[in-house]
């Protein structure tokens, strides 16, 4: 084994002996004080994205949970992430659900978490946001706005969290699909969900920032009827694009890990197939008019290409970078790569919605491999795990 193999190895192995949330405190400081690995990075024009106004020097970002109060952006960055979401805010400070509240389950390669929005606050986590807005070699950078858990009036949360980031973020998104703070996903709904918007643009108009792309956060656990009425109040209520999706409350029969009756939300790979599926369909209904961000159970290139296909425009992962570390950061993004020409597409944007079919049915129907090759995942497809 490498040199560089051992480090991997040893590092990884050191951080999950630890309490999942404890561990995550450390990485996260030993990434804003630079004590972390550089794997290199991949730069390939065939990689950039071009969409809601900004470039993007590759598809794949980091999801919001991970750095909830911009702690480690830059680091980040230059990782290799082509963009690095931050959050979730709250208008106010504060400390979450009572701890254990974050669980590994090692064998299924995901996280359950019943974190509920602890975070800094806005003031805190704007002054650091600011800080990075002129960094050199910067990427995207979106802020994930929530609602503080005690508030009586949680739309204004949200139009308080735009007015706060208008001019430092990139984009927005809208959380209101995590399980943790409860009643917070009847947002979803058509006609709060109309409200919500119509107040988030109306605080960015107030900013002079009227064009600052809005995303909506969704759960995989809506159906269909749900999803073609979030689409259509989205479209109509300006927003950019949906990231789809949150975790699920559901328990897939496959997990094997005695903490999967532990409550929360369930992130990482079992999370994927149904995830994916849902992004197929916002991709059908949506028409090309919302850019989709696709989050859940990406965990190497060929997962994160199956999102691709699916109709994702970018891709997110948190959990497997709990799981893998920095160094899976160029390794899907040149496995990416890889994919294209084997496919034989010129640019990453080519393939967006290329195997949408696989998800809507017909492709499962027919045996085909939804990650376009990858023969070792097609018997957890077809399970629809």
């Amino acid at each position: 084994m490498s040199t560089s193999g051992l480090w991997r190895r040893l590092s990884m192995k050191l951080l999950h002996a630890l309490e999942p949330e404890r561990a995550h405190e450390l990485a996260l400081a030993a990434l804003a004080h630079g004590l972390f690995p550089q794997p290199g990075k991949v730069r390939d024009a065939r990689l950039r994205v071009r969409c809601m106004g900004l470039d993007f020097s590759n598809p794949l970002g980091m999801a919001a949970g991970f750095d909830k109060n911009a702690l480690a952006v830059p680091a980040l960055w230059n990782i290799g992430f082509g963009f690095v979401e931050v959050g979730t805010v709250t208008p106010l400070a504060q400390a979450g659900n009572p701890r254990p509240r974050l669980f590994r389950l090692t064998e299924d390669e995901a996280i359950i978490n019943r974190l509920g929005f602890n975070n800094a606050g806005q003031a805190a986590v704007l002054a650091r946001v600011r800080r990075w807005r002129n960094w050199p070699g910067r990427g995207v950078l979106g802020v994930n706005i929530g609602a503080n858990k005690s508030s009586a009036e949680r739309i204004a949360d949200y139009a308080m969290g735009a007015r706060c980031f208008a001019d430092v973020a990139d984009y927005l998104t809208i959380n209101i699909s995590s399980p943790n703070t409860p009643g917070l996903r009847d947002l979803q709904g058509a006609r709060a969900l109309q409200d919500l918007l119509a107040q988030v643009r109306l605080a960015l108009r107030e900013r002079g920032r009227e064009n600052l792309p809005v995303l909506v956060k969704i759960a995989p656990d809506i159906d269909h009827g749900e999803l073609a009425d979030i689409v259509e109040v989205a479209v109509a209520g300006g927003a950019a694009g949906l990231v789809v999706s949150n975790t699920t409350i559901s328990r897939p029969d496959s997990l094997k890990s005695p903490l999967k009756t532990q409550a929360g939300g369930l992130s990482g790979l079992p999370l994927f197939a149904m995830s994916t599926r849902l992004l197929a369909r916002a991709h059908v209904l949506a028409r090309g008019r919302l850019v989709l961000i696709g989050c859940g159970g990406v965990r190497d290139a060929a997962t994160a290409w199956a999102k691709i296909r699916a109709g994702a425009h970018l891709v997110q992962l948190l959990s497997a970078f709990v799981y893998r570390g920095p160094w899976l950061v160029p390794e899907i993004l040149a496995g990416l790569l890889r994919e294209m020409e084997k496919a034989g597409f010129d640019h990453i944007a080519d393939a967006v919605g290329s195997g949408v079919d696989f998800w809507l049915g017909s492709g499962l129907n027919k045996g085909v491999d939804a990650s376009g090759q990858s023969a070792k995942y097609q018997e957890f497809f077809a399970r629809g795990q």
